[in-house]
Parts: structure tokens; sequence; C-alpha cells
């Protein structure tokens, strides 16, 4: 009966969510209390939650501080050198534009904190999605599965549980799955070119303020024809899109817009926006040297400061994978430290707090939104049962594949349970089910890491609700385009996996 109820309130939420019957957090709070009523349990509800938000609290406060700090750093300038080289390779080609995203995301995953890895890669790329009338679906789902195959580093999360659940060392897990890991990331690297070749013969290719020579002349944008449909997140864009023409020799010529009229300067000041969007710095006129998704000259920039909010960021991310102090710790003293030294005078820095509370209440209120639905199920005993059911129906001649079946379990098994409950409840069961055939626990540890690419949109993943707030999209679209192309991934690390003989 609960492995049915757990199934089903699982499915409940997915379907009204994509169908956008009901807000996300709406869902997650609702519909876990009336299958909890269900379940016969509807006494204990308060326990659940209590104890789910004691849980996820330390997460909560984790990304609240890690907002402040990540977006200071952002106001301040610290990632301008990496966002100028990314966009500087995008020019105004969609193609481009979705490749550098995966790239930027690929590489800020490198600190192993999800929330950061969104916060940054939106920041720099949702004004130039917007500009160009890109599908901003594109950019989270390029975003996610980036972040969710890098998500598999050692301080990442999944690989220390593997290791700890199974008492193995996270090296001898990690290190010989690099190279599928590695083939994984090329995936999503095609997988990114593909999506950017359908954008670009959706809206075709930008010329943009600054840009000359022979690759103008040929870069006028192509519109959609009126019978083509934009895809999520689009179709706002689309008046916000100007388009420059220019003659064989590369002079401008006349500017018109898609919807509406506006001047080229208007239009470039959308490049200066990042942070109005996500983060309301205000914009400002368009910079000499073509399209910037940062403004170069908003005011909260501190060039003179650089190194040293270099070196507190690099300290900060060292004293975390060191594990010196717990993380939502450091972010707190690192967030207050960044405010004092940047905006030493109180109304500036209230103004910086303003300026991110929007994100931060978001995914706070997501978060613990979360606590009741995975207090539910968890104090209910949904997971256990939903577990120890998918265990129980695999064939006993599956027994020496044990390794391949724990790497297809990931799949739904991380989207749909956390980390925590997968990797500590369910892997030490498909460990000693794969030793009773002779599968070698480290095989079943690898394998289990391969879902973490469709684990990062899971909706109890809460740096998903960060990058869905900040790019400003319905968590139901966001999962209807992202789910099969994680899957697709995942799928892609096992096969690699296997062809290589690390499962």
């Amino acid at each position: 009966m609960l492995t049915f109820l757990g199934f089903a309130m699982i499915a409940t939420f997915l379907v009204l969510i994509m169908m956008k019957k009901m807000s996300p957090i709406a869902a997650l709070v609702l519909i876990p209390a009336l299958f909890c009523v269900f379940a016969g349990k509807g006494a204990h509800l308060g326990d659940y939650v209590i104890e789910g938000v004691g849980k996820l609290a330390p997460t909560a406060a984790m990304l609240m501080f890690a907002i402040v700090y990540f977006g200071v750093m952002i106001d301040v300038g610290l990632f301008d050198p990496i966002v100028r080289g990314i966009l500087r390779f995008c020019k105004a080609d969609p193609m481009r534009v979705v490749v550098g995203t995966a790239v930027l995301a690929a590489i800020v995953s490198l600190d192993g904190d999800g929330s950061t890895t969104f916060m940054i890669t939106v920041s720099a790329m949702y004004p130039l999605y917007k500009r160009l009338g890109l599908s901003l679906v594109v950019m989270t789902g390029v975003a996610a599965t980036a972040n969710g195959v890098m998500n598999t580093l050692p301080w990442g999360g999944p690989t220390a549980r593997a290791a700890t659940a199974l008492k193995l060392d996270a090296a001898d897990i990690f290190v010989p799955m690099i190279p599928a890991l590695a083939v994984g990331l090329l995936f999503v690297f095609v997988l990114a070119y593909v999506l950017g070749v359908k954008e670009r013969r959706r809206v075709g290719t930008l010329v943009l303020p600054g840009q000359a020579g022979p690759e103008a002349a040929e870069a006028e944008l192509v519109p959609a024809g009126p019978g083509t449909a934009a895809a999520p997140g689009a179709a706002a864009a689309a008046t916000d899109v100007a388009v420059t023409s220019t003659s064989v020799n590369g002079s401008a010529g006349s500017t018109a817009s898609a919807g509406s009229t506006a001047s080229a300067g208007s239009a470039a000041s959308v490049a200066g926006s990042a942070a109005s969007a996500p983060h309301g710095n205000g914009s400002a006129p368009a910079p000499e040297d073509g399209f910037q998704g940062l403004d170069p000259d908003r005011p909260t920039l501190r060039p003179r400061l650089y190194w040293f909010n270099a070196g507190l960021t690099v300290a900060l991310l060292t004293a975390m994978i060191m594990e010196l102090l717990p993380i939502p710790v450091l972010f707190l003293l690192g967030a207050a430290l960044a405010l004092t030294v940047n905006f030493p005078h109180m109304p500036d820095q209230k103004a910086r707090i303003a300026a991110h509370a929007d994100n931060v209440l978001n995914v706070a209120g997501m978060v613990f939104a979360a606590a009741v639905f995975t207090g539910v199920l968890t104090g209910t005993g949904m997971v256990k049962h939903m577990a120890d059911w998918l265990v129980g129906a695999i064939p006993e001649g599956m027994g020496p594949h044990m390794a391949l079946v724990t790497g297809l379990l990931s799949l739904p098994l991380t989207y749909f349970m956390s980390n925590d409950g997968f990797y500590f409840g369910v892997l030490p069961v498909l460990a000693e089910a794969g030793a009773a055939h002779g599968v070698s626990p480290l095989e079943i540890a690898r394998a289990s890491l391969v879902g973490q690419a469709l684990h990062m949109s899971s909706p109890l993943v809460p740096a998903v609700y960060v990058l869905v707030g900040m790019a400003k999209v319905e968590f139901g679209d966001h999962t209807r385009f992202t789910v099969k192309w994680a899957a697709l991934t995942s799928l892609v690390v096992l096969a690699a996996g296997m062809l290589f003989g690390i499962i």
C-alpha cells in the first residue's frame, strides 16, 4: 500500500507541475499532506514536516548565504573575465551561445556547488538569450545536465556518499570513472551543439552593435516564420530582439525590432541588465566593444578589490573541500566579509542584500516546501517500501549484472529520492546483492554515479530552483524539456563505463 501511495504521490506531483495546474511550492506542500492522510498517518504530519525541515535547514541556510555571497561576487566583477571570454566566443550565433552555456556551466561546476554554477551561468547568459530570443529552457536544460555530470566530483557529494555508505576510498571510485564521465561531458557538448543549431534555424543569427566586416554581412537575422512556434521562454523575449541589417561591405543599415520599434542603444541596454533580470543592478549603455552579458560600467564594480575577492573565493572553496567548517557557516562568514569589505557603507550593504532578496526568498521557500515532501516520503516509510519493491523486483538471473542494474536504477531512484536516501538506504542493499554474485562493491559504487545528470533536475534538489528562478522559467517547462536529455546523458555515461570495463 505504501509503495503504491509513494509512486502515486510522485506521479501526481510531476503531472500537476508539468501541466502547470499548481505552483511547485504549493504542490510540494499540499500533495504530500494529502497523501499522508491517505496513508492513515495524518496525525503525524506535523512531526514529519518538522523532521524534514530540520534536515533541510542547513541546506536552506547554505543556499541563502551562497546566493548573497556569489551575487556580491558577480556584482563586483569577479567573474567578468570568464564571462567576457565565453561571450567573445559566442558572438551572436545561437549555436555558440548554447555551447558556451554548457562550457561555462562545466567550468564553474568545478567548485562542486550546483547553486553557484547556476547563479554564475544564468547571470552571464540570461541577457544574451533574451536578446537573441532563444529558448530559456534550452539554457536551463543544458546548464543542469552539464552540472549533473560534473556533480560526480569527489567534493560534489554523490561520490563521497557512495564511499561512506560502502566504506570505500572516494578516489578508488572516482578516478577510474573519469573516462566515462568525460564521454558524458562530451555528449553534453554535442547535445548543446545540436540544440544550438536548432535555435539558429529557428531565430537566425543577430548582428550586434559593434560587429563589422564579412562576418557581420552574413549574420543578418533570419526570423522564424509566422507559423513557427516559439519554444517555452522565447516568446516574451522576441520583443527584445533587435536586428541590425548590414550591406555587403559591412556598413550598418537600418535597425528594426521583432514586434516593436527599438533603437540599437536601447536593445543593447539589455546586455547591461544581467543583474537587472536576475539581480536588479540596472542597465547601462551598450559597450563599445560589442555585446557583453554583464554591464562593464555597473556602479557595483570593485576593480581595485579584484584580487582580494578572488583570494577570498579560493579560500572559501578550499575550506569547503577540506571541510574546515560546515558549508553553511563558511558561506555565512564569506557573505558577511564580502559585504563588509566591498560595500563598507551601510546603505550600500542593504542595497546589495535587497537586490538578491527575491532569489533568497524563492529558493529558501522552495527548500522548506520540499522538506514537507521529503519528510512525508521518509516518515511514512514510502521511500523504504518503494526501494524494497524495486530491489525485490530484480530477476534472480540479473545477479551477476548487478552493476548494470544499479546504474539503471540510479536514474529513477536519484530523481525521486534525495542522494542521502539513495546512497545510504538503497546502495548498501544493491551492493550486498551484487556481492552475493561476485560483483565488486567498487563497480556498484561507480554505477551508482551515472544517474547524477538526471538527478540535478529532480524537484528534490534545491539548486534547481535557483536555476529556474533566476532564468524565469517554469519548473514544469524545465522538467518536460530536460528529463529526456538528462536521462540520455546518464545512459551514455553508463554505456561508456561498461565499454571501458569500469562498470
